[in-house]
C-alpha cells in the first residue's frame, strides 16, 4: 500500500505515466479481478465529429485526480481487488467498423475467459456491441444472455435502418443485433433517460418491440429517482448485468464534450445518474463501458473527461465491494 505522501504524488495528472487511474500497466488480464480497458474507436458514428477514438486517453490523463476512496460505501477498492490498466484495444483498421468491432470482440473474448470483469472507456457507442458479443453468453455471464442498464439519451435499437452510413454493427445498431444474436436480453433490461432528438414519431417502437423497459427523461421526472431506482432493480434483479453509460444522457451543462449533444430537454446531473448506476450495487455486474467522450469538445478544463472517470470509478467500487461482501 502506498503512503499518503505517495497517494497525493499520485494525485498529479501531469505527473508520471498516465494509466487509468494510476492503475498498473498490466496486459494480462489473468492478473485481475477487474481490468480497465480503452477502446479508442470511432468508426460506428459517422454522423458526427469523429474524434471519441481520442476519449482514453484523455481519460488516462486526468483520472489521477479521481477519488481513491468511495466515501458511501466506506472502502477503498484499489485495496480490496486487483485492478489493472489492461491497455487499449488495438485497432489496425481504424477506419472498417466491422473489422474493428470483431477486434474488440476478440480482445474481450479473452478477458471474459480470464474470468476479469472489464470496466472500459470508449470510443463511441458502437463499443458496446463489440465487448457485449464477448460477455453475453459467456464464462462471466455464466452462459447467459446478459441484461443491460443503459444509460442514454438514444435508444441505439435502430433496427429500420440497415446501417448507419455504412456501418453495419453502429452506435445506432448494437441494442437491436445484440438481442437478435441472444447475446443480450431484453425483457429484463432497462434503457433511461432517452430524450433524444427523433426525426420520427415511432422513433421508440423498435425498444418496444424488443422488449426493452425504456424510461424516458419525461417519464423519469414524472416517477422520481426513488421509482426509477426500484425498477432497475426489480428488472434486473438475479441477472448477469452489464450497465453501458452514454455520457449525453448528461445534461450538456455537466458534459459538454459529447459526440450527439441534447440540448433540447434537460438531462441527468451526475449525482441522479450515479444513483442509477448504484441500483445494481450487489448485482452480478460482468461489466460496464462509458462511450462518447470527445475531448475535442470539451471545456479547456477536461470536465466531460472527469466525469467519465467518475463513473467509471463508480463501477469499479460496484464490483470491487461485491468481491470484499
Amino acid at each position: 500500500m502506498s503512503t499518503p505522501e505517495e497517494r497525493m504524488m499520485e494525485n498529479l495528472y501531469w505527473w508520471g505515466v498516465p494509466t487509468l487511474f494510476r492503475c498498473p500497466h498490466d496486459t494480462d488480464p489473468a492478473n485481475a479481478d477487474i481490468g480497465l480497458v480503452g477502446v479508442p474507436h470511432s468508426s460506428g458514428n459517422g454522423t458526427t465529429e469523429r474524434d471519441q477514438h481520442l476519449g482514453p486517453r484523455a481519460v488516462r490523463n486526468v483520472s489521477a485526480t479521481a477519488r481513491r476512496v468511495h466515501m458511501d460505501m466506506g472502502f477503498d477498492p484499489w485495496i480490496t481487488s486487483r485492478i489493472n490498466d489492461l491497455g487499449d484495444v488495438p485497432l489496425p483498421e481504424l477506419n472498417d467498423n466491422e473489422a474493428s468491432i470483431q477486434r474488440i470482440t476478440d480482445f474481450y473474448k479473452t478477458i471474459d475467459a480470464a474470468g476479469t470483469r472489464p470496466v472500459s472507456i470508449g470510443g463511441d457507442h458502437s463499443i458496446t456491441g463489440g465487448i457485449v458479443q464477448a460477455l453475453g453468453g459467456g464464462n462471466l455471464a455464466g452462459g447467459q444472455p446478459v441484461s443491460l442498464l443503459h444509460l442514454d439519451a438514444h435508444t441505439d435499437v435502430f433496427a429500420k435502418v440497415p446501417h448507419f452510413l455504412g456501418a453495419k454493427k453502429s452506435a445506432a445498431h448494437w441494442g437491436a443485433y445484440l438481442a437478435d444474436q441472444g447475446q443480450v436480453d431484453p425483457a429484463t433490461s432497462v434503457q433511461i433517460g432517452i430524450r433524444g432528438n427523433p426525426r420520427t414519431l415511432d422513433w421508440l417502437q423498435p425498444s418496444y418491440d424488443y422488449g426493452y423497459d425504456v424510461i424516458t427523461m419525461k417519464e423519469y421526472r414524472q416517477m422520481g429517482l426513488v421509482a426509477a431506482i426500484e425498477r432497475i432493480k426489480d428488472r434486473l434483479a438475479g441477472r448477469p448485468v452489464y450497465i453501458t453509460f452514454d455520457l449525453d444522457c448528461l445534461d450538456p451543462v455537466v458534459a459538454p464534450g459529447v459526440s450527439n449533444m441534447e440540448p433540447g430537454e434537460q438531462g441527468f446531473q451526475v449525482d441522479e445518474a450515479l444513483a442509477l448506476v448504484r441500483a445494481t450495487r450487489g448485482m452480478n455486474i460482468v461489466g460496464g463501458d462509458v462511450v462518447c467522450l470527445m475531448p475535442t469538445r470539451d471545456h479547456n478544463n477536461m470536465i466531460t473527461a472527469r466525469v467519465a472517470a467518475a463513473v467509471m470509478f463508480e463501477m469499479v467500487c460496484l464490483m470491487a465491494d461485491r468481491d470484499r461482501a
